[in-house]
C-alpha cells in the first residue's frame, strides 16, 4: 500500500518525480526546455511551496500562475494539448507514489488548476 502525500518530503518527491517526466515528454517537455528555458532550482522551489499551499494551506505561496502563464503564451501559444499532458502526467505521477485523501485532492487540484489555465490562458487569448 502506498502512502498519502503528508510532508514536505512528500511534496518534493511528487514535484520532483512530475518534473522528469515533463523534461522528457514530447509534448509539455519542449515548452519548459526549449522554449522558456526553465531555472529549475528556482521553479521547484516555486511549485513546493505551490503544491504545499494547494494542500496544506500554509501560506508559503504568494504567486500569479494565471498571469506568469498569459505571458507565456504570447511568446509560446500554447494549446489544449499542453494542458492535458500535464494534467496525465501530474496524475500519473501522483498514482505512482501516493494514495489516500491527499493524494486524491492533488489530482482534483491538478483536474481544477489545469481546466481554469486552460479557460483563462487559451479561452481568454481567443477574446482578444
Amino acid at each position: 500500500m502506498k502512502k498519502d502525500i503528508k510532508t514536505h518530503a512528500d511534496v518534493q518527491l511528487l514535484v520532483n518525480s512530475f518534473y522528469e517526466k515533463v523534461k522528457s515528454d514530447p509534448v509539455i517537455g519542449p515548452v519548459f526546455t526549449e522554449q522558456f528555458n526553465v531555472n529549475w532550482d528556482r521553479h521547484l522551489q516555486t511549485m513546493y511551496d505551490f503544491w504545499e499551499n494547494a494542500l496544506f494551506f500554509t501560506g508559503n505561496y504568494a504567486g500569479n500562475p494565471i498571469a506568469s502563464h498569459r505571458r507565456m503564451h504570447t511568446k509560446y501559444p500554447f494549446r489544449a494539448e499542453h494542458f492535458q499532458a500535464w494534467l496525465s502526467l501530474f496524475t500519473a505521477t501522483v498514482d505512482e507514489h501516493f494514495e489516500g485523501e491527499k493524494a486524491l485532492l492533488a489530482k482534483q487540484r491538478a483536474l481544477s488548476i489545469s481546466t481554469v489555465m486552460r479557460i483563462k490562458v487559451l479561452e481568454a487569448s481567443k477574446s482578444m
